[in-house]
Order: structure tokens, then sequence, then C-alpha cells
């Protein structure tokens, strides 16, 4: 929550330094995401990547004329360049009579708590139990599982905020976790693929490792 209200600060202060900037109206969205991503093949680690993004984007209203630009970059002075930018689209361009924010009674005023956000503290050695486990259920299904695509494990949780000028204001946060495996069978020089997975907003409603892996052998 305290995320969301410090990102929802930004916003704030960006549509107002639209205004300071001649703007007559202004919108803008920013989000920032984080996340683990692991994949063994054959019982080894192919990959582990950390992931880390943020964006901003903001458009602006000179009247019916509209420019937009974005960053990810959420200094202050990145932010106050990022407006200059959206504004100075806006001042050359040609206008535009559908342009603008909608009427004010469409605003969202009741924004529910969807229940979107189930943080994995997951450690890549963890993800990596976990996806080795994965395989190596599928591969010992039957023998004629003859070859592996590998098995993936990834979590991910983000903060997206989107603001108007004219008094819209909110943020959320959610998570997405999976796991996945792919496997290849033989049969008198014949081969098929397939594969099976599971995703969920909450861990705990995540299939188990070893029946992901099963799976995508039965299928195969």
């Amino acid at each position: 929550k305290q995320e969301i209200t410090q990102l929802e600060a930004t916003i704030h202060d960006l549509l107002q330094e639209a205004q300071t900037q001649g703007a007559s109206a202004a919108s803008a969205g920013l989000s920032v995401d984080t996340g683990l991503s692991v994949n063994v093949r054959l019982g080894e680690v192919e990959t582990i990547e950390h992931h880390c993004s943020q964006g901003l984007g903001v458009t602006v209203y000179f009247g019916q004329q509209k420019g937009s630009a974005s960053s990810t970059d959420l200094s202050a002075n990145s932010i106050k360049e990022t407006v200059t930018a959206a504004c100075n689209i806006a001042r050359y361009a040609s206008e535009d009579p559908y342009a603008g924010l909608p009427d004010k009674d469409r605003l969202a005023t009741d924004c529910k708590d969807l229940d979107l956000y189930h943080p994995w503290e997951l450690e890549a050695e963890q993800a990596i139990d976990l996806a080795l486990s994965c395989e190596q259920s599928a591969r010992d299904y039957d023998a004629e599982i003859s070859n592996s695509e590998g098995a993936s494990v990834d979590t991910f949780q983000g903060i997206h905020v989107f603001g108007n000028s004219i008094g819209f204001l909110q943020g959320y946060a959610s998570t997405r976790h999976s796991m996945s495996c792919s496997v290849l069978g033989e049969r008198d020089g014949n081969m098929e693929r397939d594969y099976w997975y599971s995703v969920a907003r909450d861990r705990n409603n995540l299939e188990d490792a070893a029946e992901i892996g099963t799976k995508a052998a039965e299928r195969t």
C-alpha cells in the first residue's frame, strides 16, 4: 500500500507539472515490475533471470491538440523532461475533435479490491529445485519420453497507477506465477511433443511441480 501511495504521489506531481507547462488536461500511467524466471533442461540449469522494469507514459492536451511521451526514468528531472516533451509535441499537433479526457461523470469512483496481489518470496535455488522436479517427473514417466525441451518457473509482481487531471487517481498491485514443462516422446522412429503448465495469482493455487511434469508426459 505504501508503494502504491508513493507512485500515486508521483502521478499527482506529474499532472501538476503538465498544468504548470500550460496543458489544459493530462493523463498519466506508471508501472513498476519485478520478477524471477528459471529454466532447466535435461537436469541442468539453462537460465536464471531477475527482472526489474519501470515505465511512465504521459499524454497532455492543449485544447484539442494532443501529445504523448514516455520514459523508464522516474527521477524528478526525467519526469519534468517527459512532460515537456509531450507538451512540445502537443503544441505542434493538428487539432483532433475527438481528442480529450472522458466526461468527469464517466470516471470510475468505486474501485474494488480484486485480490490480485499474492507475492511469492521465491529464491533462485528454490525455483531451480521446482523446475528440476517438474522436468524429472516427466522424464521418469515412461521410457518412450526420449528428450526434453525443459521446465520453467516464473514469478512476477508489479504495481500500476493511473491518473488524470479531472480527478481520477488509482493504483493496484498484482502478481502472476507459473510453472511449465515440455517433453518429447519417440516410438517406432516417430516423435511427438507436448506440454503442460499452471498459472495463478497465488502460488498456493499452482499445480504441484511433479503433477505438471506428469501431465506433460501423459499428453506427449
